[in-house]
């Protein structure tokens, strides 16, 4: 049952970024010639206001066919014949779309369950954080000026940021306070500054469940870009980089530990993953690389700057090298992923 699940809000996502493309497509006027889910031969397939809606055999992707390939292409209702700017919108509208479904899960969630309020809920004793005379209850605000509104950003910046010494912001009783805190190697074997969460969440009403959705959102796209970094700095490498398999793998664990406490747990774990996944997808498809949107939409502002289009011939080479890499990379990763697992 959990790879099932698994699946479906994996195609889910897929499919709500794919329907990014097609509404910007529509809107501005572009002929859609195929919206599908999932990759390879196609099982099922119905056209309807000129567009095949498909569903194909492998449940693992999914694609907007709007000709943007085609650069020969300038009929009316092509993707080519469209203004640069109108091309950015449907191109960007995959990723933004992404962000928007984490957006949407986020504020359910928080008016589900509330969200983690940074509130010191204890101080360890003979840490930095005592010495410096922070107390239970204390609100967390700042840490080396970076604004802090859940506590999850308390735990991910000390684990990017191992030993540094935080300038900290913190609220009491209403007045700001600040103090200066020098981690140390606790039990856990890395750097902690001494303070511990309350361990419970803060009940939101519509208005908070907006606000603190979009700061989970904005968590989410943050962790991404830091894990990124740790990438590029060689902190972690491809072994540890999961993908479809590993995805469903998790998704299946998830599901299975979640399972004897109900299904409203079930569907919140569920929530929670979607919201990384959906989050997660959205950045990496704005990364500069060829074959992403990200990568398309790099060449389509050099035309804006330019007034001119690149070469087709030079941009299709660079995209399809790029994709040549990504495939090889997706398998490399599916490789350790499955290595992983059966270890």
């Amino acid at each position: 049952m959990g790879i099932i699940l698994a699946i479906i809000l994996f195609s889910l996502i897929i499919v709500f970024h794919e329907l990014g493309h097609f509404t910007l497509a529509k809107l501005n006027g572009i002929a859609v010639e195929e919206f599908s889910l999932g990759l390879g031969p196609t099982l099922f397939g119905k056209e309807f206001h000129g567009t095949k809606f498909s569903l194909k055999l492998l449940p693992l992707g999914g694609c907007c066919m709007m000709g943007e390939d085609d650069a020969d292409d300038i009929s009316e209702g092509s993707f080519n014949s469209k203004s640069v700017w109108a091309r950015i919108s449907v191109i960007a509208a995959g990723p933004v779309f992404n962000f928007i479904m984490a957006l949407v899960f986020s504020i359910i969630l928080v008016a589900w369950i509330g969200y983690d309020a940074p509130v010191v809920g204890d101080v360890t004793a003979g840490y930095s954080a005592e010495a410096e005379g922070l107390q239970a209850g204390d609100v967390i605000k700042e840490m080396n000026g970076k604004s802090i509104h859940l506590w999850r950003e308390i735990s991910l910046y000390n684990q990017m940021h191992q030993g540094e010494t935080v300038e900290l912001v913190y609220e009491r009783d209403g007045e700001e306070h600040q103090a200066t805190v020098t981690p140390r190697i606790g039990d856990a074997g890395y750097y902690v500054i001494g303070i511990g969460s309350t361990g419970q969440n803060v009940q939101a009403n519509p208005a908070t469940a907006i606000q603190y959705g979009i700061y989970t959102v904005k968590y989410w796209i943050g962790y991404t870009i830091d894990c990124l970094k740790m990438l590029v700095t060689g902190q972690v490498g491809i072994k540890q980089m999961s993908g479809v398999v590993g995805i469903v793998d998790i998704v299946d664990t998830t599901v299975q530990q979640a399972a004897p406490s109900g299904i409203g747990t079930v569907i919140r774990s569920l929530m929670n993953i979607g919201i990384l996944l959906s989050a997660n997808l959205g950045v990496m498809n704005l990364l500069p690389l060829p074959a992403l949107d990200g990568g398309r939409l790099v060449f389509l502002f050099i035309e804006a700057l330019r007034k001119k289009r690149v070469s087709p011939e030079k941009e299709g080479m660079v995209h399809f090298v790029g994709l040549v890499l990504l495939m090889l990379l997706m398998v490399v990763i599916m490789f350790n992923d499955i290595q992983r697992i059966l270890l």
